[in-house]
Parts: C-alpha cells; sequence; structure tokens
C-alpha cells in the first residue's frame, strides 16, 4: 500500500481489479476528506417548544442544526417536511428558509427577523412558551471547502437530515463545541473547527455509506477525468490554464470536456479556473501578510493587477484593498 504527497491511500491495483466500486468510492471519499477546509460561525441554541414554529430566515452560509434533545421536524421553503429525532444532523442550503417545529397542531408562528441578526449570534433562540422545549436543537452556520476554494454545500437545493445517533463522537463534539461558544477561551475558534471538522468527517462518510450522497460536488468528483481536471486547477490556479489544456490533462476532446465540466459543476471551466483564482487571492488577503496587490493578483494567476481588481469586486462585491482592512 502507497501514499500520493495529499496523503491518500492507494490499494495495489490487484485490489482494484477485485472491488472497482468500493476501491474508487474509498479513494474519492479520502481524497475528499484529505482536502477539506472548515469555518464555522457562532452557534445558537434553539428552543422549540409544542404548538409553536420557528421560521428562521435565509443566512449567507450553508446552516446547521444538531438536535440535542427531544424530537420535531425542520421545513423547507418548498413544503418537504423531514423527520428529526435525537442527534440528528441537518443541513440547509445557504438563503433557504425554512422552520423547525414540534409536530402536530401549531398554535403560533414565532418567525425571526432577518434584519435583527438574531440567529445565530444569541445564545439562545426560544419560541417563548411557558411549558418546556420540545425539541432543543443547536444552530449555526458552516463553511465547508473542498482545496481551500470549492464550496461543497454551494449547490444545495433542498435540505438534507442524517441520523447520527450511533456516533458517540458526533454527540460528544456537538456539546463540547457549544461549550465552547458559552465559555470562550484561548484557542476556542481552533477547538471549534477541530470539533466541526470531526462532524463533518462523519457526515460524508454516513452519506457516502448509505449511497444517499446528493450534494453535486459528489457527484462531480465521481467522475475521475474530470477530477483530474479539478486537481490540476486546484493544485496551481496560477498555471495558465486553458480549456484545451485541461482537456488533455482529462485525456477527452476539447468540446467533450467543455460540456462535461460544466454540466458536472455549473461552471465552465475558465469561470472556474478564475473562481478558484480569486478564492485563492482571498485568502492570501485575509492572511495578511502585507504582500503588494500586484504580487497577489501575479500570484494567482493575473497578470494585470486592474484586471485583477475588477474579477475581485465583481466576485466578492468588495475591492481587494478593501478586503485586505476587513477583519477576518
Amino acid at each position: 500500500m502507497s501514499s500520493d504527497p495529499q496523503g491518500v491511500l492507494f490499494c495495489p491495483v490487484a485490489i482494484a481489479k477485485v472491488f472497482p466500486t468500493q476501491y474508487h468510492s474509498r479513494v474519492l471519499l479520502d481524497k475528499l476528506l484529505s482536502n477539506l477546509d472548515i469555518e464555522v460561525e457562532p452557534f445558537s441554541l434553539c428552543e422549540v417548544s409544542p404548538r409553536r414554529r420557528l421560521h428562521l430566515p435565509g443566512a449567507p452560509r450553508v446552516m446547521i442544526h444538531f438536535v440535542l434533545a427531544g424530537s420535531g421536524f425542520v421545513r423547507s421553503a418548498s413544503g418537504t417536511v423531514q423527520p428529526l429525532g435525537l442527534c440528528s444532523l441537518a443541513v440547509v442550503p445557504k438563503e433557504a428558509q425554512h422552520s423547525l417545529e414540534p409536530g402536530g397542531e401549531i398554535g403560533k408562528e414565532c418567525v425571526i427577523d432577518p434584519e435583527a441578526e438574531t440567529l445565530p449570534s444569541a445564545p439562545v433562540v426560544s419560541t417563548e412558551s411557558a411549558e418546556p422545549p420540545q425539541m432543543i436543537v443547536a444552530c449555526g452556520l458552516v463553511k465547508v471547502r473542498y482545496g481551500a476554494a470549492l464550496g461543497l454545500f454551494d449547490k444545495l437545493e433542498d435540505v438534507i437530515v442524517e441520523d447520527l445517533s450511533d456516533i458517540p463522537q458526533v454527540r460528544s463534539a456537538f456539546k463540547d463545541i457549544l461549550a465552547e461558544q458559552t465559555n470562550a477561551g484561548p484557542g476556542s475558534d481552533a477547538m471549534k473547527a477541530a470539533l466541526m471538522n470531526q462532524c463533518v468527517v462523519h457526515l460524508f462518510r454516513r452519506l457516502c455509506e448509505t449511497n444517499t450522497c446528493s450534494l453535486p460536488w459528489l457527484a462531480a468528483l465521481e467522475d475521475e477525468r474530470l477530477a483530474r481536471a479539478l486537481e490540476h486547477i486546484l493544485q496551481d490556479p496560477a498555471d495558465p490554464h486553458t480549456v484545451e489544456s485541461l482537456a488533455e490533462v482529462a485525456s477527452m476532446s476539447r468540446s467533450a470536456f467543455a460540456e462535461s465540466f460544466a454540466r458536472a459543476f455549473g461552471l465552465p471551466p475558465m469561470s472556474m479556473v478564475r473562481r478558484i483564482r480569486l478564492e485563492r487571492a482571498w485568502k492570501l488577503l485575509e492572511q495578511g501578510d502585507g504582500l503588494p496587490m500586484k504580487a497577489v493578483a501575479r500570484r494567482v494567476g493575473f497578470s494585470s493587477r486592474s484586471h485583477f481588481s475588477r474579477a475581485f469586486k465583481r466576485q466578492f462585491g468588495v475591492s481587494p484593498v478593501t478586503r485586505r482592512v476587513m477583519p477576518s
């Protein structure tokens, strides 16, 4: 057994031939998990009382809900209702309005004002009832990126719910995240990120083990040819990539590659290159190492500072100079 520079384990060819599907899925999952970059926003505790429905506004990032006590349901904007049990994990697409509810007759609709920024910054969000809550949910925002560039949940269209009640590490991790949020100390952010990483690993394992993986990025990465091209871009976004050079990496014709790539990832190849370059530039500016703006542009593959600045502002809504002085 050997490993590549990124630490992904590869079985001997003989084993791959005997178990081709299992082998490819394992390699894909290993590669995915070894390249995850996770950012966690502060959590809130949502208390849902009997006969109360808690409406939550769409958030700028993916929202996650983890049921710490009781049971209930999550209702998406499309009307889909999914059950939530103890230690269930729900992943909600960004900007997606949804609600948490106890089930049964609803006597009061509790709406979180999207302008009030109540969630997720408030320690406790309650449906304001004299009765004890029927369901207690840890709520928060999460950004999961592959290769520090591509949001794995970016193309998620509806709520995903997974029952993780049989995994003790997940139950323990979420309780520890809440404890770190409530009693923050030195290194709390790093601790929360590490704990969340553990939970996301378990989530992806479960999704792939049960063959219910509905994340578009994973389906796209299962095409080894497209995965090779994407890995090539991520390895060095500043390279002078072209559709032709990427098609060659994928061992496909130019037209077939361009069509397959756009269908799988939702962006033409060169739009993806530009997006990854700009994501890398954002990270460079976030690090605050004082690189001249022209050097930042060159490092991510832009020969012109003005072209870089225009593309950056189109992508993120702020100029690179503004981003440099923003708090991380």
